[in-house]
Formats: structure tokens, C-alpha cells, sequence
């Protein structure tokens, strides 16, 4: 059996010449006796004394802890481990103090014997004793599953109806039993089928997972399958509206393009009658101009004709009065000088002559004319 108490906290004893002055706790039950007489005594004192003639005594009354680890054996001879934890406090530190030693040093302040270690002893003791019996009288497998409630009902009622802790001054605040455990090796066998049985779950669930893993990659697969024919046909859609859409605008294009040429053919078709109109326009004010001024022209012809008549007119009249003037004026002349004048106004019509060659016949010729 094991049993482990915890550390406790003692009265500060302070040293002044050759007194010493005691300080307790809030926790600790304080005895002072001096010649068999009680002078101090009670919970959270503090006082000076002499070490020569003081008896002291320190109580603890808080809750204690007190962990229990012991082995029993079941009904079927199988060693078992119980662990628990009994809670206790000492509730008549008078009683206690009279019936276990819990005397301290006057001039160290500490205990002169572990009286606290006698309490656990009793407790472990009273704890143990129910325990056993009653594990005695189960099978391991009742044991191990529904043993700890009966053993810390066991284990309370003993510890609550002991008249020794009474007596003692000591009372039980609870008991727990924490776990009751067989050796490691037994422990490792009756986990054996339960680990298989975790162990084909763990398998059954791995395959189950395995073959979600495979259910899902096909679902997966056929999910991307079903995307790429969605895709594909949604591509052959795109393709099929863009060769559409296309064929659209081609058809757009080339009705724009006709109504751009018409419109062009219109506009061109305007200007050519406009530039009809007005060459035609133009051609019959040429052709008034002309005509006004050929019309100007022959007018102006005309006038200069008659002109030309009527100045030819004159000087026809008036060579002819001059003529007639200058025959009147050759009417009386002799014949002589009519034929000097007619040779005069010969020789002014010849032509020019280089070179005259006179032979004396022309001379002789001449000459006798002239004589004649």
C-alpha cells in the first residue's frame, strides 16, 4: 500500500533574547501549556513564551488530501491496482492533540513526532479493509466495469461509521475511487478483443473510406467527364453562334455596303445629271454667246462691209472725178506728151530691173517715135 501526504505549514517561532514568540495560522489549532495549565490555546494565536517551561501543541484543521494506491485480489485470482483519494479533516484538534503526539519543539517549531503520518496510516487502513472485501467477491470483468461505485460506497460507509476516527477527533469529508486497474499483462489481454474489434471497425471504416475515396474519384471522374461534353457542347455552341454571328455581320456588312454603293450610285448618278444640267446649261449660254456674238460679229461685218462699200464707193467716185479731172486736163495735151506720160506711168508699173542693155535699135527706134 501507498500512501502520500502532503507537506504542512508549521507556526513561525521568532527567537528575542531568551523568549521566543510563537505566530500561528488561520489553519492551525494552537496549544500552550505552562505547569500543566492551559494559557493559550485555540485557532490563529499568537503570544510570546519561555522554552523551558512551554509545552506546545499545533493541530492542522483544513481539508486534507490523502491519495490511496493498493492492490486486492477478485474473485476469479486476479490482482487488481485500486486507486483513491480520501478528503479528511481533523474537526477535535483537542480530542487529536490528547490522542496523537502533535507536540512541537518550543525552540524550533516543529513537530517531534508525525502524528499526521499516524492518521493517514489509520485511514488507509479502514480504507482498505472494505475494498478488499468487496473485490473478493466479484469477477475481474465485474470488477473492471461496475466495481468503483460499490467499492467507494463500501469505502465511504466504513470511513463514516469507524468509531476510531471519532475517538481520534478525525472526521471524513469524502472518499473517491479514482480507477481499479488489473497488472499490465492482463490489462493488455482483456484489451486484446476489444482492440480487435476497434481494430476491424478501424478496417471496416478504412475499406468504407477506401471505397467512398473510389466512389467519390468515379463520382469526381464522372463529374469531369460531364463537364467536358458540357464544355464541349457549350464550345460547339460558341462556335456555331460566332459562325452565325459572323454570317450576321457579313450579311449586315454587305447590306451596308449595297446601301453605301446605291447611295453612292444615287449621289453620282445626281451629280452626272447635275453636271448634264449644268454643262447643258452651259453649253446653250456658249451657244447664246456665240450666237449673240456671232450675230455682233456679222452685224459688226456688215457695218464694216457697208463701211468698206460705201469709203470703196467714195474713192471710186473720187478716183473716178480725178480720173475724169486728170483725162480732162490730158484732153488738151499734145500726143507726145500723152505718150511721155503713159511711158512715165509704165515705167512705174514694171517691175525692178538689175540691168538695161540699150542697142542702138531701140535707140534709133525710140528716137524716130520721138521724132514722129
Amino acid at each position: 500500500m501507498t500512501i502520500t501526504e502532503g507537506k504542512v505549514a508549521m507556526a513561525d517561532v521568532t527567537r528575542r533574547l531568551f523568549l521566543r514568540h510563537l505566530r500561528g495560522a488561520p489553519t492551525s489549532w494552537v496549544r500552550h501549556h505552562v505547569k500543566g495549565k492551559v494559557r493559550h490555546e485555540g485557532v490563529g494565536q499568537s503570544f510570546w513564551y519561555r522554552p523551558l517551561n512551554a509545552v506546545l501543541s499545533e493541530v492542522p484543521v483544513d481539508d486534507r488530501e490523502l491519495p490511496l494506491l493498493f492492490h486486492a485480489r477478485t474473485s476469479d485470482f486476479a490482482d487488481v491496482t485500486v486507486q483513491a483519494t480520501v478528503t479528511y479533516r481533523i474537526s477535535a484538534p483537542a480530542t487529536a492533540a490528547e490522542r496523537l503526539d502533535f507536540s512541537v519543539d518550543p525552540k524550533a517549531g516543529q513537530w517531534r513526532a508525525q502524528p499526521l503520518d499516524q492518521v493517514a496510516t489509520l485511514l488507509a487502513e479502514l480504507a482498505q479493509q472494505p475494498a478488499l472485501d468487496l473485490l473478493a467477491r466479484l469477477p475481474l470483468t465485474e470488477a473492471l466495469t461496475a466495481g468503483i461505485a460499490p467499492v467507494r460506497e463500501a469505502v465511504s460507509a466504513a470511513l463514516g461509521s469507524d468509531p476510531r476516527l471519532t475517538d481520534t477527533g478525525v472526521s471524513v469529508v469524502s472518499a473517491r475511487v479514482v480507477a481499479i486497474r488489473p497488472e499490465p499483462d492482463l490489462e493488455r489481454a482483456l484489451q486484446t478483443p476489444t482492440r480487435e474489434a476497434v481494430q476491424q471497425e478501424a478496417d471496416r471504416a478504412t475499406y468504407a473510406r477506401r471505397a467512398r475515396a473510389v466512389e467519390q474519384e468515379r463520382a469526381i471522374a464522372e463529374n469531369e467527364l460531364q463537364s467536358k461534353i458540357e464544355l464541349a457542347r457549350r464550345e460547339q455552341q460558341l462556335v456555331e453562334q460566332h459562325g452565325a454571328n459572323t454570317q450576321r455581320q457579313a450579311e449586315l456588312d454587305a447590306a451596308a455596303a449595297l446601301v453605301a454603293a446605291q447611295a453612292e450610285a444615287d449621289r453620282a448618278k445626281v451629280a452626272a445629271v447635275a453636271e448634264a444640267e449644268r454643262a447643258r446649261l452651259a453649253a446653250e449660254a456658249e451657244a447664246e454667246r456665240a450666237r449673240v456674238a456671232a450675230a455682233a460679229e456679222a452685224e459688226a461685218d456688215r457695218l464694216r462691209s457697208l463701211a468698206r462699200a460705201d469709203g470703196v464707193r467714195a474713192v471710186g467716185l473720187a478716183e473716178g472725178e480725178a480720173e475724169a479731172a486728170r483725162l480732162a486736163a490730158y484732153r488738151d495735151l499734145p500726143p507726145a506728151v500723152l505718150q511721155a506720160l503713159a511711158l512715165r506711168e509704165l515705167a512705174g508699173q514694171l517691175p525692178e530691173i538689175g540691168q538695161l542693155t540699150v542697142t542702138p535699135d531701140v535707140v534709133t527706134g525710140l528716137l524716130n517715135r520721138l521724132g514722129k
